[in-house]
């Protein structure tokens, strides 16, 4: 039997944690270079997005406990920073996962999507018995 190329662990974390595949990107550059400090204009090249998105971007990774503004002077940045030591260990596992499996995670993202999407639309059929 073949082993599966995404661990359970990460599938779950993936389909729990990464909104969207601009999200992972996000993360995966903050993650390759924890140094240093992102601004949304920054990001937003890297990324090929608007400012506008890259900004929900930042904030979304903030609220996720992935990212968070950078000290002052420096509060129109954010750096790097998980809460805690587990997530980021997944972090690490997903990054390294990412790099060898790309077409596998973006379609674990994207079916995610998917089936939020269409949760969504059942939500407004109309029933027979309604």
């Amino acid at each position: 039997m073949d082993k599966p190329s995404i661990p359970e662990d990460i599938r779950r974390f993936v389909l729990t944690s990464i909104p969207s595949v601009p999200f992972l990107e996000a993360l995966l550059l903050m993650h390759a270079d924890p140094a240093r400090q992102w601004r949304k204009d920054t990001l937003a090249q890297r990324l090929y997005v608007r400012e506008k998105t890259a900004d929900g971007l930042l904030a979304d990774l903030c609220a996720a406990g992935m990212a968070a503004r950078c000290a002052p002077p420096h509060t129109d940045s954010y750096c790097y920073a998980p809460d805690g030591a587990a997530l980021r260990t997944r972090i690490d596992r997903l990054a390294d996962l990412y790099a060898t499996h790309l077409v596998e995670v973006t379609l674990l993202i994207h079916s995610s999507l998917d089936r939020k999407a269409q949760q969504f639309a059942d939500a407004f059929k109309w029933r027979k018995d309604s």
